[in-house]
């Protein structure tokens, strides 16, 4: 009885997976870099890392202004595997098919304030995934660098898309002018 249903498990398992024709994912075409600018405004660093900013705010610090700048970033790691006994069975694991991905989720949220007046509040969140085979791995620190440098680039583009209203909300704010410096 066990060898037929080990049997009938191999038959279905060289069925699904063997005999399938593995398909390139179509990718996007790849997005237009993003230029680096600085905001056109200056403010500083209240909450988070200095090194860890998005680069319109890193470009935009000054300790003297009353504009205050609060970044946090946070990173979820996620694993998915094939079943080993389906992954034992299927002779295309022994050419390269994948077993599994690795992931990280960024998620990262900017607050822009002018004393306690919140200018703007910007959340992105970024999924960044890899295949896994016999042969050939992404490392977790590899996959952290892609994820964080995904979600930066997402915060530069909300800013960027909003920098001329944060601009004019400063402008109009007594005692404040564009660059952030005091009257």
């Amino acid at each position: 009885m066990k060898s037929r249903l080990l049997m009938a498990a191999f038959i279905a398992a060289s069925a699904t997976f063997g005999c399938s024709v593995q398909q390139q994912a179509a990718s996007a075409p790849p997005a237009k870099p993003l230029s680096v600018r600085p905001l056109p405004f200056k403010g500083k660093l209240v909450d988070g890392d200095p090194r860890e900013l998005p680069p319109a705010v890193a470009m935009s610090l000054s300790s003297t202004s009353p504009v205050s700048f609060m970044y946090r970033e946070e990173l979820t790691h996620d694993e998915h595997h094939t079943p080993l006994i389906l992954s034992a069975l299927n002779p295309a694991t022994y050419a390269g098919y994948p077993l599994g991905e690795y992931g990280v989720t960024a998620f990262a949220s900017l607050s822009i304030l002018d004393g306690k007046r919140i200018l703007g509040d910007y959340v992105a969140k970024i999924h960044v995934s890899e295949p896994y085979s016999l042969y050939a791995a992404p490392t977790h620190a590899q996959l952290d660098r892609s994820a964080r440098a995904a979600v930066r680039e997402k915060i530069d583009e909300k800013l960027y898309r909003d920098a001329d209203r944060l601009a004019q909300a400063l402008t109009s704010s007594a005692g404040v002018s564009a660059d952030g410096a005091g009257r």
